[in-house]
């Protein structure tokens, strides 16, 4: 899709730099990108309670039988 726009030329200068970008699209297409990675991430934060605690993540414990053919 083509759009004209009016962007600061020293903003996407910096923005090319920061980001490695190869061309002018690019840069715009990497910054849509972290816009949109961030409000999903925003939305994700929203959903959490203020006051949940952290638990802890545990593995399955292995039964036995498996452990003793895994080690063979």
């Amino acid at each position: 899709m083509k759009k004209t726009l009016n962007i600061d030329g020293e903003l996407l200068a910096e923005a090319r730099a920061s980001c490695g970008a190869g061309t002018d699209t690019e840069t715009i297409r990497r910054g849509l990108e972290a816009l949109v990675r961030e409000a999903a991430m925003d939305r994700l934060i929203a959903y959490r309670e203020p006051d949940a605690p952290d638990t802890r993540r545990r593995r399955e414990a292995v039964p036995a039988a498996k452990a003793r053919r895994a080690a063979r």
